[in-house]
């Protein structure tokens, strides 16, 4: 029961209930239950891109390498729930709107920054040292939340669960945002561990 691999699937499937119990909607019906899972996973993946860059900056300002190594290890989670976000944004088109409307600025900016995304996370992995993993998160960050800010918005209402004006909407949002961020705690917690082992054998072999 100590496995931190365990608590993550148990957290999972515990997103995975929830998200089947979600409150239906008056025009979507039980299909909106793909929307709100596709709204916490994505405010999940940039609260992590966005904490990768913090931590970084921390980093910097502190001289703490620890918080290089966080830095990655948050810019690789957020990473993951980015790529995995896409998935249910084309899922949540498909069943509430009966096709998939690719030409969608928004998801053309999603399709950019997960190419991009991943070619700096092998990047940073490549460059070992952690302190570029910090620099680059922290660039990464601060040019995405400029196109977000920027992006035309069609499908995309700016909040649309918290404008609902239903409490049980919005507490159901903010319990899936929860458990989403507590596995994306545990993973980043996971690429971390692995990051101290690594370190810990080149120690030694010095």
């Amino acid at each position: 029961m100590k496995s931190p691999l365990l608590w993550f699937a148990l957290t999972l499937l515990s997103i995975v209930v929830v998200a089947a119990l979600g409150p239906a909607e008056r025009s979507l019906g039980t299909n909106v239950r793909v929307v709100y899972l596709h709204g916490a996973w994505v405010w999940t993946a940039l609260i992590c891109i966005y904490s990768a860059a913090i931590a970084g900056l921390l980093g910097f300002i502190t001289r703490r390498r620890n918080l290089h190594y966080w830095s990655r290890a948050l810019g690789r989670t957020g990473l993951a729930f980015w790529l995995t976000y896409l998935p249910l944004s084309l899922w949540a088109m498909q069943t509430n709107w009966n096709g998939l409307f690719l030409a969608e600025p928004r998801w053309r900016v999603a399709i950019i920054f997960a190419i991009g995304g991943l070619a700096i996370q092998i990047g940073i992995t490549l460059l070992e040292n952690p302190v570029w993993a910090s620099f680059l998160n922290l660039l990464y960050a601060l040019i995405l939340a400029y196109v977000l800010q920027t992006v035309e918005q069609v499908m995309h209402p700016g909040s649309p669960i918290f404008a609902s004006g239903s409490w049980r909407i919005q507490l159901h949002f903010l319990v899936l945002l929860v458990l989403a961020l507590l596995a994306a705690w545990q993973l980043a917690r996971l690429w971390l561990g692995g990051e101290t082992v690594v370190e810990a054998q080149a120690a030694s072999i010095d």
